[in-house]
C-alpha cells in the first residue's frame, strides 16, 4: 500500500481519539444494561488482578455481551467484527474448510495463534487446510465450536507468549473464559437471512437466502455457599448462500454452482462449575459438546460428459456435495489451592475433534452403473490430553514493591488418525484403465477414481500417529516503583522434533498516572503438527493435455515418505519466531488509548510445496519416480520460509455517562499489517524440482489479508433502549492464480451495521438489526478470468475479508431471569 494512505489511515485514528475493542461496550444484550466493564485479566500475565491497560503486553477484553449483540451466530465472526489484528476470511469451493473455518491474527498462519479455555490449551481441528483458501497448510483451533452464549468474556493478547505458554503463540493468545454465574439465567432466539442484489460479470439477480435460525439458554446454580455450576447450550440452523454467476456451458446460461457458505445444522452444550473443598482448596472444571453438521458444494458436472455418467443417473449434471459431520469434546478438571503460602493449579484436560466426511449426489465414473451415489469418505480425529502444574507467589517489599514468581510444568500427548472410507469412495474401478500417455510419459485417464467433489481415503492412507513432550517454565514479573519488568523462559521436549526453548523480557514505565511506554522483546515457535507430518491422501484433478480436459491423480505425501524424500522432503522442524514490540498507553477519565507497534521475523516456517509433477514441476524424471504410487504429481510440507511481519495496533475508547441522554460508547480500532516473505526454499532432493514453493503460495502468505483495517463504532444506551453502529473499512487483498494474469484484487470497501434493541418485559428486549447495511460486495472476478470463465463459481474473490454473501436482515429477543 502507498506510504500516504497508511499514513492517512493513522492519522485519522490518532485524530478521533476514540479506539479501543469493545471491552466496555454498552448495551448487554442479556440484561438491557451496561456490559461488564471490569479489566482484570489473567491472560499474559500471572500477576493476580493485573487489569488491561497495567500490563507490559497489549491485552484486549471484549465482553461476552459484547459478542453476543451482533447479528452472527459464529465467534470467529463476531471476534473479527470487533478485533481489527483478527480476521475470518469465509472461504469457499476449497472442501473442508467451508465448514472449518481459520481465523488469522496480525496476518500470520492461524496455527500460529494459541487458543486457551480459561486459561488451559485448546486443541485443533482434525482438518487440515490444503487447498487454496487463507491458512492453506494449517491446522487450527476451531473457535466456533465454542457458543458466544457459554462465555463470560475473551481476552486477546497480542504478543508472542510461547515462553509463558508454550507452542504455537507465535502472533498472540487468544483466551476464551467461560461464565461463571451461581444464579440466574437467560435466553434468546434469533432469526436472520440475506436480503441482497448480487452483481457478477455477467447478471444482476436479487437473492434471499441463509436463512439462519439460533436459539440459546444458560443458567447459573449454586453448589454450597460459594460454589457455582453454569449450564449452557446452543442450537443453529443456517441455510445455504449461492453467489455463483452463469455458466456458459448450458443454454440457456444459468447458475449451476452453490458458490458460498454452507448450509449448517449444529448444537453445542457447555458446563462451568467451581466448589470449594475447604477455606484453601477448591475443584474446578469444564465440559463442553458440539455436534455440528456441515455441507458446502464442490463445482457442478455437466451433462454429457462421459466422466459424469449423467445419462445413467443425472440427466441434467449434478452438483456433488461435501458433507462434513464435526464431533468436538472440550473438557478439563483441576484443583487450586495455596501449599506453604505458594498458590498451585493442578489440570487435566481432554479435547477430541472428530471429523466424519461424505460427499453426496456425486458418482465414482469408473464403476461405470454399480457406482454408487452417496459416499463414506472417511474420518479424520485428533486428540490431545494436557497435564499441567503451575505455582505462583507474589513477595511483598518495601515501598510498594514487590516480586511475583511463577513456575509451571506440562506434559502433553497428542493423536492424530485418518481412517480409510468405502471403497468406491476412493478406487479406481473397472472403467478406469489408463486410456492415453501425458507429454511427460505419464499414464492418464479421462475418467477419474474416486467420488467426484472429493475422494475417500483408501487404506494406503489410514493410520494412527501419538507423540508426547514435556515443558517447564519460569515467569518473572518485578514491580519496582513506576518500573515493571518481566522475564520468563520455556524449555520443551518433543518426542519427535527434539528440543526447544524460548525465553521473552518485557518492561513498562509509567511517566506519569496517566501515561506509560512499554515493549517486549520473546523468542517463539511452534511445533509442526501431526497433521502436517503425517497427512496424506490422494485425489483427481482436471488437466490440460493437449487441449483437452484429463484427469490426473495429485497426492499428498508426509515429507519423509519415500516419494517426497526423492523431491526434496525431510523431517520436520519447529517454526521459530523473534518478536519485538514497543508502544504506550494513554488515559484520561472515560478515555484510553493504546499504540503498539511489533514486527516478528519467522525462519524455518512451515508450507505446503507446490504440486511437482505438473506445470512447470513437471518433467520426465519427476514422472518415473512417482509411477511407481500411481500418482502423476505429489506436494508435501517443508520448512525454510523466512518472513517479516511488520505493524501498528491502535486501540482506544471513551465512555461518556450523561443522565438525560443515557450512556455512550465510542471504539475506533485499527491494525496496519505488512508481510513480507524474505526466503524460499527450493528442491534438495535427488530430482531437481524447478519451483518447490511457486509465486501464488508467496502472494497467498504476503497479500492474502488486510494490510489495513480499522474500525469504528458507536454505542448508545437508556433505560433499557440502545443502538449501535459500526463501520470497518477493509483495505484490499490478493487472490492468486495460477497466472498472473488471473489474479484478483477484492479492493477497498466499508462495511456499516446497525442495530437497535428495545425493553421488553421486566428484564428482556428485543433487537433488530442489518450486517453490511449498504450490501457491499468484494470487486468480482473479471468475466474473461480463467477462474470464473467457464463455469462462473467463483465470481466473487473467496480471499475477501468480509466474505461475499451482502446484506443480513436479523431480529432478537432476549430474555433474563
Amino acid at each position: 500500500m502507498k506510504v500516504h494512505v497508511r499514513y492517512l489511515l493513522a492519522s485519522s485514528l490518532t485524530a478521533l481519539l476514540t479506539p479501543g475493542l469493545v471491552h466496555a461496550q454498552v448495551g448487554d444484550a442479556e440484561r438491557g444494561t451496561a456490559a461488564d466493564t471490569s479489566d482484570i485479566i489473567v491472560t499474559g500475565t500471572r500477576v493476580t488482578g493485573r487489569q488491561r491497560l497495567d500490563t507490559a503486553s497489549p491485552v484486549d477484553v471484549l465482553s461476552g455481551a459484547a459478542l453476543r449483540s451482533q447479528g452472527t451466530t459464529e465467534l470467529g465472526q463476531a471476534l473479527s467484527n470487533v478485533t481489527p489484528s483478527l480476521d475470518f476470511p469465509r472461504s469457499a469451493a476449497v472442501d473442508g474448510t467451508d465448514s472449518i473455518r481459520p481465523a488469522t491474527l496480525r496476518g500470520l498462519s492461524p496455527d500460529q495463534t494459541l487458543v486457551l479455555i480459561n486459561g488451559i490449551r485448546g486443541h485443533a481441528s482434525a482438518l487440515l487446510n490444503t487447498n487454496g483458501s487463507v491458512g492453506r497448510g494449517s491446522a487450527a483451533f476451531d473457535l466456533n465450536t465454542i457458543p458466544t452464549v457459554a462465555l463470560d468474556r475473551v481476552e486477546v493478547l497480542r504478543d508472542g507468549a510461547s515462553a509463558q505458554y508454550g507452542s504455537d503463540a507465535i502472533a498472540g493468545v487468544i483466551n476464551l473464559r467461560l461464565r461463571e454465574a451461581r444464579s440466574g439465567g437467560g435466553a434468546s432466539a434469533s432469526y436472520g437471512q440475506y436480503e441482497t442484489s448480487v452483481k457478477t460479470a455477467r447478471q444482476s439477480r436479487d437473492r434471499h437466502d441463509g436463512k439462519t435460525y439460533n436459539a440459546s439458554v444458560w443458567q447459573g446454580f449454586g453448589i454450597g455457599e460459594d460454589g457455582f455450576l453454569t449450564i449452557s447450550g446452543d442450537y443453529l440452523k443456517r441455510g445455504h448462500t449461492s453467489r455463483g454467476d452463469l455458466d456458459r456451458r448450458v443454454t440457456p446460461n444459468a447458475v449451476t454452482s452453490r458458490f458460498g457458505d454452507p448450509e449448517v445444522e449444529q448444537y453445542t452444550v457447555f458446563a462451568n462449575f467451581g466448589v470449594p473443598m475447604n477455606d484453601v482448596w477448591s475443584v474446578y472444571g469444564y465440559a463442553g459438546y458440539q455436534n455440528r453438521d456441515s455441507t458446502g458444494a464442490a463445482f457442478p458436472r455437466l451433462a454429457g460428459n462421459a466422466n459424469n455418467l449423467t445419462s445413467s443417473f443425472y440427466p441434467n449434471g449434478f452438483l456433488p456435495k461435501i458433507n462434513v459431520k464435526s464431533d468436538d469434546i472440550n473438557s478439563a478438571i483441576g484443583i487450586k489451592g495455596e501449599l506453604s503460602t505458594w498458590a498451585v493449579d493442578l489440570s487435566v484436560s481432554y479435547g477430541r475433534n472428530a471429523l466424519t466426511l461424505h460427499t453426496r449426489n456425486s458418482v465414482n465414473s469408473t464403476y461405470g452403473a454399480a457406482s454408487p451415489t452417496d459416499f463414506y469418505d472417511g474420518k479424520l480425529i485428533y486428540d490431545q490430553i494436557v497435564g499441567g502444574l503451575d505455582v505462583s507467589k507474589k513477595f511483598d517489599f518495601a515501598d510498594g514493591n514487590s516480586l511475583n514468581v511463577a513456575w509451571g510444568v506440562e506434559y502433553r500427548n497428542e493423536g492424530f488418525a485418518i481412517r480409510e472410507g468405502q471403497v468406491e469412495s476412493y478406487a479406481r474401478g473397472p472403467l478406469g484403465v489408463a486410456t492415453y500417455v501425458l507429454p511427460n510419459g505419464a499414464l492418464g485417464s479421462t475418467l477419474g477414481s474416486g467420488a467426484q467433489g472429493f475422494q475417500g481415503f483408501s487404506p494406503a492412507n489410514a493410520l494412527s500417529r501419538h507423540r508426547d513432550n514435556v515443558s517447564a517454565y519460569l515467569d518473572l514479573e518485578a514491580q519496582l516503583g513506576k518500573l515493571l519488568l518481566g522475564l520468563a523462559g520455556r524449555g520443551e521436549s518433543y518426542s519427535d522434533f527434539g528440543e526447544t526453548a524460548t525465553g521473552k523480557f518485557s518492561a513498562r514505565y509509567d511517566l506519569t498516572d496517566s501515561f506509560a511506554l512499554r515493549g517486549t522483546v520473546s523468542t517463539g515457535f511452534r511445533a509442526p503438527s501431526l497433521q502436517q507430518q503425517y497427512y496424506t491422501l490422494t485425489q483427481p484433478q482436471v488437466t490440460n493435455i493437449n487441449g483437452a480436459a484429463a484427469v490426473v491423480d495429485i497426492g499428498t505425501f508426509p515429507s519423509t515418505s519415500p516419494v517426497a524424500t526423492a523431491l526434496g522432503g525431510k523431517p520436520l522442524d519447529a517454526e521459530k519466531s523473534f518478536n519485538l514490540s514497543g508502544g504506550f498507553v494513554f488515559r484520561s477519565g472515560g478515555f484510553d488509548l493504546t499504540v503498539d507497534a511489533y514486527r516478528i521475523k519467522l525462519r524455518d516456517q512451515l508450507a505446503l510445496s507446490d504440486n511437482l509433477g505438473t506445470g512447470v514441476n513437471s518433467s520426465p524424471a519427476i514422472t518415473a519416480l512417482l509411477r511407481p504410487f500411481n500418482v502423476s504429481a505429489a506436494r508435501f510440507f517443508v520448512n525454510g520460509l523466512r518472513s517479516t511481519t511488520k505493524g501498528i495496533d491502535l486501540v482506544a475508547h471513551y465512555r461518556l455517562v450523561t443522565g438525560a441522554a443515557g450512556n455512550f460508547d465510542i471504539t475506533v480500532a485499527g491494525n496496519l499489517n505488512d508481510v513480507k516473505l524474505t526466503r524460499v526454499p527450493t528442491g534438495t532432493g535427488t530430482i531437481t524440482v524447478p519451483a518447490l514453493f511457486g509465486q501464488q503460495r508467496i502472494v497467498s502468505i504476503e497479500d492474502g489479508t488486510p494490510g489495513e483495517k480499522l474500525t469504528g463504532q458507536l454505542d448508545w444506551s437508556k433505560s433499557g433502549f440502545g443502538g449501535l453502529v459500526r463501520a470497518t473499512y477493509y483495505g484490499s487483498v490478493t487472490q492468486p492464480a495460477s497466472s498472473l494474469v488471473d489474479y484478483v484484487e477484492t479492493g477497498k470497501h466499508v462495511i456499516v451495521d446497525a442495530e437497535l434493541r428495545a425493553p421488553l418485559l421486566r428484564k428482556s428486549n428485543v433487537a433488530i438489526g442489518v450486517n453490511n447495511l449498504f450490501d457491499v460486495y468484494p470487486d468480482r472476478v473479471p468475466d474473461s478470468n480463467v477462474i470464473n470463465y467457464n463455469n462462473g463459481g467463483t465470481a466473487f474473490p473467496y480471499y475477501s475479508p468480509f466474505g461475499f454473501n451482502g446484506r443480513f436482515l436479523y431480529a432478537r429477543v432476549n430474555l433474563a431471569w
